[in-house]
C-alpha cells in the first residue's frame, strides 16, 4: 500500500513538474508574454521573438503539451493564445517572485531597460489627467497588438514609427506612454525619444498584462492614429 501510495504522490509531483519544464525556457517565457498581448500566427510569433519558424513551432509545441497555450487553425495557418489568464497570473508571478530572490535579474533588467526608467504614472493619475485634458494616452506596442486589445481612448503608434510621427501627438500636453507589460522596453525607449524631442512624456505604470489582469475595460480594433 504504502508503494503504491509512493508511487502516486511522485506521478503527481512528476505532473507538477512537467508544467514547470515548460516554463524553463526564456524563449519560451518571451512567446508567453508576446501571447499575453492577444492571439498570434506562428509566422508573426516567431518574426518578434528573433526566431524561425521551426524554433517556434517547437517551443509553442511544448507549451501546448503542458496545456498553456491553445490553438485555432485558419486555412494553412496556426494561430495561438493563452489557454487562460491564470497562464498570464503564473507568468507575472513567476517574473515577480524571481525579481524578489534572484540577484541576475535585477542587473539583467537594468541593462535591458536602462538604468533610468523616468517619471512614472500610476492608473488613477493617468485617468485624471485624461479626464482633465492635460494628457494623451499613447499605446507604443506594434499595430497588431493594439488591435488585438487597448487601453480605451489610447492612440497608437509603434515605437519604431514614433520619430517619423510625433507631429500626430497634440502639443502642450504629457505623453502617457504603456507597452506589453512591466519589462517590456518599447515604453522605456518611446520616453527616452519623446524627451529628446522636447516633449513631456511619463510611463504608464502598467503594461497592457497587467491592465487585462486587473480586469480592467479593453478596446480592440483599429481604434485612433493605428
Amino acid at each position: 500500500m504504502a508503494e503504491t501510495e509512493d508511487g502516486a504522490k511522485a506521478a503527481l509531483y512528476e505532473a507538477f513538474a512537467a508544467t514547470g519544464k515548460a516554463l524553463g525556457s526564456g524563449k519560451r517565457l518571451e512567446l508567453l508574454d508576446l501571447l499575453a498581448q492577444g492571439e498570434r500566427s506562428v509566422e508573426g510569433l516567431a518574426r518578434t521573438a528573433g526566431l524561425n519558424v521551426t524554433t517556434a513551432s517547437a517551443h509553442l509545441q511544448t507549451l501546448k503539451q503542458a496545456g498553456l497555450v491553445a490553438t485555432r487553425r485558419e486555412g494553412v495557418k496556426v494561430f495561438y493564445r493563452l489557454a487562460g489568464d491564470d497562464v498570464a497570473r503564473l507568468c507575472v508571478l513567476l517574473q515577480q517572485v524571481a525579481q524578489d530572490r534572484q540577484p541576475a535579474v535585477e542587473p539583467a533588467r537594468v541593462a535591458f531597460l536602462g538604468p533610468d526608467g523616468g517619471r512614472e504614472f500610476s492608473v488613477p493619475q493617468m485617468r485624471a489627467s485624461l479626464q482633465a485634458g492635460t494628457a494623451v494616452l499613447l499605446d507604443v506596442r506594434p499595430a497588431e497588438e493594439y488591435r488585438a486589445g487597448h487601453i480605451p481612448g489610447a492612440l497608437s503608434i509603434p515605437v519604431g514609427e514614433l520619430a517619423d510621427r510625433i507631429g500626430e501627438l497634440p502639443e502642450g500636453v504629457e505623453v502617457v506612454v504603456y507597452c506589453r507589460g512591466e519589462y517590456c522596453a518599447l515604453a522605456y525607449d518611446a520616453v527616452r525619444l519623446l524627451a529628446r524631442r522636447g516633449r513631456r512624456a511619463v510611463r504608464l505604470t502598467d503594461g497592457m498584462l497587467e491592465w487585462r489582469l486587473a480586469g480592467l475595460p479593453v478596446s480592440a480594433g483599429a481604434g485612433e492614429g493605428a
